[in-house]
Formats: C-alpha cells, sequence, structure tokens
C-alpha cells in the first residue's frame, strides 16, 4: 500500500510524456522526469516521497524531505496568509499549516517545530506547531538513565521542552543546561527521571557508576596533561566546570570524590590536583 507523506520502494511500469509511472501493484504514481536517476529503466525499483498533487494525482520525488508523516521537524515558513502558512519541507512541495493549528502565529522567514500529519478528508500534507496533541503520554519505550534523542521544541520558564525519539515530551530543567541551546537543536540527551503523573524529566549527562569511571578517565588524562593541576574545585561554578569537561557539577564533585577516595588526587575548594610522593608522605 502507498503511504502518502512518506518513502515508498515502487516499481517503474511505464513511461508518459511527464514522467515515469510507478506502482505498488496497485495505484499509479507519475516520478516527473527532472527527478528520475539516471540509469533507471522500466521494471527498476525506486524510492520516492509520495504526495498529492492539486489536481488529485499522486506524485513522486526522489527530493530529500525533511521529514515524513508522523515526524516532528524544525521548518522554516515560506509563505503566510490570513488562512495559514506554507513551510519549507525540503522538496518542490511544502506542507500547509492551517491557522487553526498553530500555538501562536507564524510568520514569514521564521522556524518552528511542528508536527506533519495527513487532512483526514483528502490526504494532504499538514503540519501542527499544536505539539501536545500528538505526543504520547503513557506506555513510555524507555526507562530512567537510558540515552534518547530530543528536539528541542521552546523555552518556558522552568527549561526547555524536548520531543523525545520523536514520539514523547520531556523537560530539561535550567539548571541541567550549561551549553547554548537553541530551538530547533537535536541532542543526544538520557532520562533523568518519569514522574507519577507522566511527566518526564531530562538531563544532557549521563548517569549512573559507568558515566563516572569514564569522567574518572578523563579528569586523569587532563590533570597528567595539564602538569598535575586543574583550576577547578567544589567552590567552582557549574558553567565552568562544563565548559571544561562537559560534565554537571554533580557529576564533576562524585568523580573527584572517587578520585580522592583513591588517593589519586589532593582537593581544594578551587583546584584539585595529582597525588604526589611528597602528599604521601
Amino acid at each position: 500500500m502507498i503511504e502518502i507523506g512518506k518513502y515508498n520502494e515502487l516499481r517503474v511500469l511505464s513511461k508518459t510524456e511527464s514522467g515515469l509511472n510507478l506502482t505498488d501493484g496497485d495505484k499509479l504514481v507519475i516520478l516527473p522526469y527532472q527527478y528520475v536517476p539516471k540509469g533507471l529503466e522500466i521494471g527498476d525499483n525506486v524510492n520516492v516521497f509520495v504526495y498529492i498533487q492539486k489536481d488529485g494525482r499522486l506524485t513522486g520525488t526522489t527530493q530529500k524531505a525533511y521529514a515524513e508523516i508522523g515526524d516532528f521537524a524544525f521548518l522554516k515558513v515560506v509563505s503566510d496568509g490570513d488562512d495559514g502558512v506554507f513551510m519549507d519541507l525540503g522538496i518542490d512541495k511544502d506542507v500547509y499549516v492551517p491557522a487553526k493549528e498553530q500555538k501562536r502565529p507564524m510568520q514569514k522567514g521564521y522556524k518552528y517545530v511542528v508536527y506533519l500529519y495527513l487532512d483526514e478528508n483528502n490526504d494532504r500534507l499538514l503540519a501542527s506547531s499544536k505539539l501536545y496533541d500528538f505526543v504520547e503520554e503513557e506506555d513510555f519505550d524507555f526507562e530512567e538513565g537510558d540515552e534518547v534523542s530530543l528536539l528541542i521544541t521552546e523555552e518556558t520558564d522552568l527549561g526547555f521542552n524536548a520531543i523525545i525519539n520523536n514520539t514523547y515530551i520531556g523537560l530539561l530543567y535550567h539548571n541541567e543546561v550549561f551549553d547554548n541551546i537553541q530551538i530547533g537543536d537535536q541532542r543526544k540527551g538520557w532520562i533523568k527521571k518519569i514522574r507519577v503523573e507522566g511527566k518526564i524529566d531530562l538531563t544532557l549527562q549521563p548517569s549512573g557508576y559507568g558515566h563516572i569511571l569514564d569522567s574518572k578517565e578523563m579528569i586523569m588524562a587532563e590533570l597528567k596533561k595539564s602538569g598535575g593541576v586543574i583550576e577547578l574545585g567544589d567552590k567552582s561554578s557549574p558553567e565552568e566546570i562544563y565548559h571544561r569537561f562537559q560534565i554537571s557539577k554533580s557529576a564533576f564533585k562524585k568523580t573527584i570524590g572517587s578520585l580522592y577516595k583513591e588517593r589519586l588526587i589532593v582537593l581544594s575548594d578551587d583546584s584539585i590536583r595529582l597525588l604526589t610522593d611528597d602528599d604521601a608522605e
């Protein structure tokens, strides 16, 4: 079955004046000649993004779309009007966002995170910035501590909302963010906490003992590279620590605490240094 708004593997059936007829064995899709790969012959298979033209014809393209139906994506408005806006999908077919599907009025030239779906009445490509209408709120396929992919959607008073694995939504609190995050960024993250009410807390830092082991190796290597001293300690700011090691202050304190217990370093409020023979005496 042909899936509109997605990539489909179709067979070349015949040639016409305007392009190649492709088929899944049931329906026909026209692939205009400007999108036909070199050497493609009748009987060959080709992977195309399928959409419906204004005249109702199923049309394919080998252009690379930024997203498919069922995806959340960060797209740019290329034209606007009172009834809605059109966003660039990376192909010759733009995606329409009706005014009623805009969380806030969209403006030409700006980019927004939207969800792509099909109009139930005519299979037209549509998008919505009302993201909460399309995220799953239960049956999570991850656990606390799992690594996930994130799409940053908006900044709030608490932090940054992010789409998780193209399916769920969670929150990165401001005190968990130490570098420059922008709306539309795609990041690797971790599940920090799944709350009883189903809310999901996120972090950009892995947690657990394995992460501490990795951090210990990194900090010991940096100490040796820096002549045995690093000007960071318990009193250093989270931003300074993240800038140097890309880990949170909490992870840093756990790591240097472990190194101290192993008698590998000496701690002070503003620095750490390798333990020497003189210290041992």
